[in-house]
């Protein structure tokens, strides 16, 4: 009989990310590089760390009869890179050449075949150190290595993971093997590929150069940015008719036009506009084009269930729409659309190969695959750390904090499993209080140091959902945006947006019953079934990942309180007056 595990790699050069899964199907843990690391992004980071594979492939595979490592790309590359790479265009030199100044598409040139050396190099180096580790600790153990189409990757992560039996997939990001673009139908755990657009024409690409022109970096991942900021800004016309002759709908293809790519992108440089208008107006652009493309994709009549994912997909403020401007009934994004997730995808792929009679996942994917915190580092930190307000809570927890939360502090949250995504799910939170008007500024200038128009999420009792939302829908990975209903505004000042909206968080109790636990407990102190949640990090660092990260930023910012399993630690000025 054999046990067979699945490790699967992203090796994509940034949000590079592993997962494994077991011969079953079942996930056992899933997590982006940069966690672990530490570095934003992980760009240019291979995802299996040689220091940090021993302990996973014991604590995850130990059993293993046979392993499979997946990989998130095909293993031919096309032949357009292998045509710069001999032609030079890879290298520092070729970088530097100034005929590459000029766009293609809406990036220049360098930066188009930067990306493709670093996606070059983070392929060829992309399981090394796993083999090392492999061979070292299991040397008797076949290894079987499998290379599978990145959007596939992406369909398969995103439909494994919804609720849905049948439905249909659209994968958007900036570029898979030969396009941005790839539509699936997904019935009875098989998908099916209905159309992959090829061509260099991509909606990620555009809202890259939306965040470029904005002022921020989409190296950084910065696109966030730009959603924030619209709200704040109006429709430039003149921008917006320049951005319809780019690049527009055609069925289910893209088309756009070079030259009027390099004319408009010179002639909105000429141009007089605010920073916040061409936020709105990039935002504007991009829902159009994707309630244009998802309206062409339901006319197939193929069901009335959507799955979307791919980078584009963290567009959290288009995904609110998506259900009123389409005739979609239903909508599922996974809590990693990016190219984290892919890495999930591959292992789930491998495994699907092994079991082709098995139906694929019957129940929506939790959330909650990373990492747990050390028990014996924190147990050290209790015992050697001179802190002297510290409580331990095992029976309290839930209203000891809830207590703190509504006299106004700023309270890390830190519990169990670790998120796989960008979005912090009440494990690796920073929880506050909506009801106080100031809370915003206050969060943004004492502890994330970030801009001061950046919004928080509203994370909210799923029954209370109907009371505080107009046409509520669920949001279990904080991965949509709705309205609020106008006389429910005031009641949670600190979490609505400029305008109107937040991008919610639904909390169960059979998705994560401490959280939903502790929200509880606010609710009835406050009347308030909403509590104030963004991610456990400083702006520019990924979410903590170690019981050192979250004492470190307690320690260097002005959180009040940290809260890590069932330990309770204060400042010594919230003590005293506690």
């Amino acid at each position: 009989m054999t046990n067979k595990f699945y490790i699967g790699l992203s090796v994509t050069y940034h949000d590079s990310a592993l997962s494994i899964v077991d011969e079953q199907g079942e996930i056992l843990f899933a997590e982006a590089t940069e966690r672990y690391l530490q570095y934003k992004r992980a760009l240019n980071c291979e995802p299996d760390s040689v220091l940090r594979m021993t302990d996973l492939i014991h604590r995850y595979c130990n059993s293993a009869s046979e392993i499979s490592v997946a990989f998130n790309w095909n293993r031919k590359r096309p032949f357009y890179e292998k045509f710069c790479a001999i032609a030079d265009y890879f290298s520092p030199v070729g970088l530097m050449r100034p005929r590459f100044s000029k766009s293609s598409t809406f990036l220049k040139k360098y930066q188009l075949f930067h990306m493709l050396a670093c996606q070059t190099r983070s392929m060829a180096g992309g399981g090394i150190n796993l083999a090392n580790r492999l061979r070292h600790e299991f040397p008797k153990i076949p290894v079987r290595f499998q290379y599978f189409n990145h959007h596939l990757c992406h369909a398969i992560t995103a439909c494994y993971g919804s609720d849905f039996d049948q439905a249909v997939c659209i994968i958007v990001d900036s570029y898979g093997e030969s396009g941005s673009l790839a539509f699936y139908h997904y019935q009875d755990g098989k998908l099916k590929l209905l159309k992959e657009v090829k061509g260099i024409e991509s909606l990620g690409f555009l809202y890259m150069k939306f965040t470029e022109l904005c002022g921020f970096d989409w190296l950084k991942g910065e696109e966030w940015k730009v959603m924030g900021l619209a709200p704040y800004g109006h429709l430039n016309p003149e921008i917006l008719e320049i951005l319809q002759s780019m690049i527009r709908v055609e069925g289910l293809e893209c088309r756009q036009s070079l030259t009027n790519i390099r004319n408009g992108l010179q002639h909105i440089e000429e141009l007089t506009w605010d920073v916040v208008d061409m936020a709105y107006t990039g935002q504007y652009f991009f829902s159009e084009f994707m309630q244009q493309i998802l309206s062409n994709f339901h006319e197939l009549g193929l069901s009335e269930n959507l799955v979307l994912s791919g980078g584009c997909a963290l567009n959290s403020s288009f995904n609110g729409e998506i259900l009123n401007r389409t005739k979609f009934k239903n909508l599922y994004v996974p809590s990693a659309p990016a190219d984290d997730g892919t890495a999930l995808g591959a292992a789930l792929l491998a495994q699907s190969q092994d079991h082709p009679r098995e139906s694929g996942r019957k129940s929506p994917c939790s959330a909650y695959l990373g990492s747990t915190l050390s028990s014996q580092t924190l147990e050290r930190f209790v015992k050697f750390g001179g802190f002297s307000n510290v409580e331990y809570l095992p029976q309290t927890l839930y209203q000891r904090t809830a207590k703190l939360l509504a006299k106004g502090c700023i309270v890390g949250w830190v519990q169990g499993k670790a998120e796989f995504g960008p979005r912090a799910l009440g494990n690796r939170s920073i929880l506050a209080d909506p009801r106080d008007k100031s809370m915003k500024d206050k969060i943004n200038k004492r502890v994330k140091f970030r801009e001061e128009y950046r919004p928080f999420a509203p994370s909210i009792l799923h029954e209370f959902g109907e009371q505080y939302f107009e046409s509520y829908e669920e949001s279990r990975y904080m991965e949509r945006t709705l309205r609020f209903k106008v006389h429910m505004r005031a009641k949670v000042p600190a979490v609505v947006h400029v305008d109107g909206t937040g991008r919610l968080q639904t909390v169960k109790w059979e998705w994560n019953n401490r959280f939903h636990g502790l929200i509880q407990y606010f609710h009835r102190l406050t009347g308030v079934p909403i509590l104030l949640n963004t991610s456990f990090n400083i702006m520019g660092k990924p979410i903590i990942h170690s019981v050192e990260d979250a004492i470190s930023v307690f320690f260097t910012t002005g959180m009040d309180a940290l809260v890590i399993e069932d330990y309770l630690f204060l400042k010594s000025d919230v003590a005293e007056s506690s």
